[in-house]
């Protein structure tokens, strides 16, 4: 009696843990990825962005950030699925394509790129606004959550077991040395490098251990 007693409590712990997990509401969520139609139209768009990436790169660090991309496209409401040839003739983007667009770029420089998904804190004014901005637009919602919002970026492996991240909508490196509960902080991360050997107890970014294809909260 006092063990099945213990074991629900315990079972009831977990849940509640998962319930205030800051990355629960996207625990399943997938990482974005553009769509081709399986046509010339969509290799032809593909080609020219990773050609563009190549001509901006000019000879320069395979690791340095495509800060070209946030030039070319703001910031913004993006209705799914989008098409490579659809996303090429665009002004507006938002972060699940910056991402998709920047992991394939760095995978056509030759640099191990990984999907990355991120959980930021910012004021809820801010949240409400882009909220606001979303449904007008009639787009989706489902990341922003109160005082925090999903987000995309990129994983690059500068190491045997180290990353960077890159946020391609911001055009810049997260620091590792995160200030807690600041705005725009970086409450959790999830890689998706699930298969990949080598990497022990998780990827290395700054003095945190990432273990692959799972959520990591700060």
């Amino acid at each position: 009696m006092y063990l099945a007693g213990a074991e629900k409590r315990q079972d009831l712990i977990e849940r509640e843990a998962e319930r205030r997990s800051c990355s629960a509401k996207w625990q399943h969520f997938p990482f974005s990825t553009l769509s081709h139609h399986g046509e010339a139209c969509c290799d032809i768009a593909r080609e020219w962005l990773l050609a563009m990436d190549f001509a901006q790169l000019n000879g320069g660090d395979l690791l340095s950030g495509p800060r070209w991309m946030r030039q070319k496209y703001k910031w913004g409401p993006t209705a799914w699925p989008i098409h490579w040839c659809d996303a090429v003739e665009r002004d507006t983007l938002d972060c699940g394509a910056h991402a998709a667009i920047a992991h394939e770029a760095f995978r056509a420089r030759g640099v191990t790129s990984y999907p990355a998904q991120f959980v930021q804190q910012y004021s809820p004014d801010a949240t409400e606004q882009w909220q606001k901005k979303w449904s007008e637009d009639d787009v989706s919602c489902h990341w922003i959550d109160d005082g925090v919002i999903y987000h995309e970026g990129v994983a690059l492996l500068t190491g045997e077991d180290e990353v960077k991240l890159w946020d391609a909508s911001a055009g810049w490196w997260i620091n590792p040395r995160q200030q807690p509960h600041g705005y725009g902080s970086l409450l959790a991360v999830r890689i998706h490098a699930e298969g990949q050997f080598g990497v022990g107890d998780g990827f290395r970014w700054g003095e945190h251990r990432i273990k692959p294809g799972a959520w990591h909260e700060f």
